[in-house]
């Protein structure tokens, strides 16, 4: 395959990677603040911890599971923050906790309707945006996301003005420490397609702002991974891991159609390479919401996700070292 590194560079773990702005090629210098891969792997691995969702754990056994499993990262959800800090629960003892376990806070997931049309509305998510910053920042986390919630029903809003709005959060994410990434949802009637939050992003013009994409979502949008190429993946820090199945149709697809990787039927293999190639390095995330998943004991899902992101990663370097 022209132009691809060989696979003893990648597994080299080397972060020399060429771009800060949104368009491939810039050759401008990475943010040196991602925590580093472990040795010879390409990328770090996280557990979303809506993959263990049913099995209705508490925060400190999410921290458990992942650290069992062999994860180096985690991504809890913020109404699980706010149940454990509303139960008398101490964040900094589970601040103590993660780091105890080796573990990294790679993000967070909340549903702020940061980017709804109605001031009064915004001015309410702002506010809850705020507090869930605080939250993460109190576990040493630095990421947030910031899907379209609020907006993921409503067709044809202005994208500058979006970008105006994602630029306001990205302010508040400054001041709070905790940077929000735009997030795409594929079933989403604005901010669906990678193309839209690319176009949020550039022109919200803020050296924060941030991708999260995701495998199922990309698809379920309609955008296609031949896109990905197009992007500067070191201007991303996270991206979400899952496979999706040929049937039912992508239309029809919902969150609990998500399997594991290299389950179901995405590129796999063109997918990570890509997202090699842009530059990036950072956290790859498993986030499912597969009942039969929720139904096992979340250890062996969390630990099956991990080796099966892994093994993804490897045939995806042994294809491209292959294709010369």
């Amino acid at each position: 395959m022209q132009g691809l590194v060989s696979r003893r560079e990648l597994l080299r773990g080397t972060s020399t990677a060429v771009a800060a702005g949104w368009v491939a090629g810039v050759a401008l210098p990475v943010a040196a603040e991602q925590p580093a891969a472990e040795a010879g792997e390409p990328f770090r691995y996280c557990l979303n911890t809506g993959t263990i969702m049913g099995q209705n754990l508490s925060a400190e056994e999410e921290v458990r599971v992942a650290a069992e499993a062999g994860y180096t990262g985690i991504e809890p959800w913020i109404r699980k923050l706010r149940e454990h800090s509303e139960s008398g629960g101490s964040l900094a003892e589970l601040a103590g906790r993660i780091r105890d376990a080796g573990l990294t806070v790679e993000g967070a997931i909340g549903f702020p309707a940061w980017a709804v049309d109605d001031e009064q509305r915004r001015a309410k998510a702002l506010d809850e945006f705020q507090r869930d910053m605080e939250l993460v920042a109190q576990l040493g986390g630095q990421r947030i996301a910031a899907p379209p919630a609020g907006i993921n029903r409503t067709p044809g809003m202005d994208l500058r003005r979006i970008a105006e709005r994602y630029r306001e959060v990205l302010e508040l994410g400054r001041r709070t420490g905790v940077r929000p990434q735009l997030e795409i949802w594929g079933s989403a009637l604005t901010l669906g397609r990678v193309a839209e939050a690319a176009y949020v992003a550039i022109e919200a013009d803020d050296p924060d702002a941030e991708l999260l994409l995701d495998v199922y979502h990309i698809y379920r949008g309609g955008s296609g991974f031949q896109g990905l190429r197009q992007l500067n993946g070191a201007a991303m820090r996270v991206f979400h891991m899952n496979d999706y199945p040929a049937d039912p149709p992508r239309d029809q697809l919902n969150d609990g159609h998500r399997v594991f990787p290299g389950d179901g039927v995405a590129p796999m293999d063109q997918i990570l390479r890509d997202l090699y190639k842009t530059g990036f390095r950072g956290t790859l995330s498993l986030e499912l919401f597969h009942r039969e998943y929720w139904q096992q004991d979340a250890v062996q899902v969390a630990r099956a996700g991990r080796e099966k992101m892994q093994s993804a990663v490897r045939r995806a370097l042994q294809a491209g070292e292959a294709g010369g």
